[in-house]
C-alpha cells in the first residue's frame, strides 16, 4: 500500500472527514419559509368540499347558494375557494343558554 496509514486508521479518518463534511452541510442548510401569520385564529379560505362538509350540505347545493348570491366564489388559478367571512354569516348563530 502507498499511504502511510494504516488500512484500520486510514477509513476511520475518512469516516470522520465525512461526519464533519455532512454536519457542516447540515447547518448550512437553507431553513425553508415558515408560512404561518401570527395572530391568525382561523382558516381564511375554505375549499369547495369544506364548505359542504361544514353545513353537511351537498356540492349542487353550495352551486346553487353561489347562483343566488348567499356565497361569493374567489377562483385562485384553477381553484374556486370561498373566504370565512362569507361562511360563517351563513352559520346559525350559536344558542345562547337562558
Amino acid at each position: 500500500m502507498l499511504f502511510p496509514y494504516d488500512p484500520e486508521q486510514f477509513w476511520q479518518s475518512i469516516r470522520q472527514i465525512i461526519r464533519e463534511e455532512v454536519n457542516q452541510a447540515e447547518k448550512q442548510r437553507p431553513v425553508s419559509p415558515v408560512y404561518e401569520t401570527p395572530g391568525l385564529t382561523y382558516k381564511p379560505l375554505y375549499k369547495i368540499a369544506e364548505v359542504c362538509a361544514l353545513f353537511h350540505v351537498t356540492k349542487p347545493t353550495i352551486y346553487d347558494w353561489v347562483r343566488h348570491g348567499k356565497l361569493k366564489p374567489f377562483k385562485i388559478r384553477s381553484r374556486v375557494y370561498f373566504l370565512w367571512q362569507d361562511i360563517q354569516q351563513l352559520l346559525p348563530p350559536a344558542s345562547q343558554a337562558d
